[in-house]
């Protein structure tokens, strides 16, 4: 009887791009997941950095230091909405040290967000995303009560 596996090597080969696929899926589906987790990260953290660009503008414009932060925190509260985070906690602080004519104002954000709603993944913990924003107060406007 002749021999015929030097005749049909394909018959060797049968199923094998079946079981590759059957290992790789998954490692390609966590890799997906990985990436659309960093997306989400890196669009929170814009997220939170617009907020306190956003607070900081708005501090700057108001007439009292007390007004600034309030300001401040209304913005930035606006901006993560729309943004669409849904912090877990949010802190807004104004530093007003320098709140005058030709000064500045600093606004920085916090928010600690959830990893599960940030990578869209069932994670355990949470992140803390924090920026600051430092925004000039006009040179030839008057501060303190209208």
């Amino acid at each position: 009887m002749p021999r015929r596996a030097a005749a049909d090597p394909a018959r060797r080969d049968r199923g094998s791009a079946t079981t590759e696929t059957v290992l790789a899926a998954p490692l390609l589906i966590m890799l997906l997941l990985i990436a659309v987790g960093a997306g989400r990260m890196t669009a929170a953290r814009l997220g939170v950095e617009d907020a306190a660009h956003q607070a900081a503008r708005a501090a700057s414009l108001a007439r009292t230091p007390g007004a600034a932060r309030a300001a401040a925190r209304h913005a930035a509260d606006q901006a993560l909405a729309g943004a669409g985070l849904a912090c877990q906690q949010t802190a807004v602080t104004v530093d007003t040290a320098a709140f005058r004519p030709g000064g500045h104002v600093t606004a920085t954000v916090s928010c600690t967000a959830s990893l599960a709603g940030l990578a869209g993944a069932p994670l355990p913990g949470q992140r803390r995303l924090s920026q600051a924003f430092t925004s000039p107060v006009d040179t030839y406007r008057a501060t303190g009560p209208a």
